[in-house]
């Protein structure tokens, strides 16, 4: 399957359990630069993997594979957000919003590889992932948080930031001091 094929069923009514493409990419994005997360086909799929054809699930380890190697080669990111034009839109159905939502689902996928739980790294992932916890809507009622949504300057500067902050998130998970 070729990764247009992916994208094509990704967002296709036959992905009956699965996020659309782009969310699916922030979700990937997320199991590559954090925590390890075990068994990830079966979060991004609600537990129903098991309908998937291995050419659905080859594809999707050759995408996370090829996220990985834009990390590695120092690469930042290709984001499914970006296309370069100066408007870009913050909305709940926009697809920064639909990117983060992917990224926080794999976040907070498995409670026992809890991305927050060392004490001196802590603060600094909250900072790192600030963004995609408010471009995702998560914790709709927190009036801090949907201050910051409504700010589009600051919107703006964190979507700015994504790329880099998932370059240090790498970094932070993925290296000894």
């Amino acid at each position: 399957m070729t990764h247009d094929e992916l994208i094509s069923f990704l967002d296709s009514d036959a992905n009956q359990f699965g996020l659309d493409s782009v969310a699916t990419h922030g979700f990937l994005t997320a199991t590559v630069v954090g925590k390890p997360l075990k068994n990830w086909h079966l979060a991004l799929f609600e537990m129903n993997d098991s309908q998937l054809t291995d050419a659905v699930k080859l594809a999707l380890y050759a995408w996370q594979v090829d996220i990985m190697n834009q990390l590695k080669s120092e690469s930042p990111i290709e984001l499914p957000f970006t296309d370069g034009s100066e408007a870009v839109d913050y909305s709940p159905e926009s697809d920064i919003s639909a990117w983060s939502v992917g990224f926080v689902d794999a976040m907070y996928a498995d409670e026992a590889h809890d991305w927050f739980a060392d004490d001196e790294t802590e603060e600094d992932v909250a900072m790192l992932t600030l963004p995609m916890v408010i471009f995702s809507g998560i914790d709709e009622e927190d009036e801090t948080l949907q201050a910051m949504r409504n700010d589009e300057e600051l919107l703006a500067q964190m979507a700015n930031n994504i790329e880099s902050n998932l370059t240090e998130l790498f970094l932070l998970f993925h290296t000894q001091d």
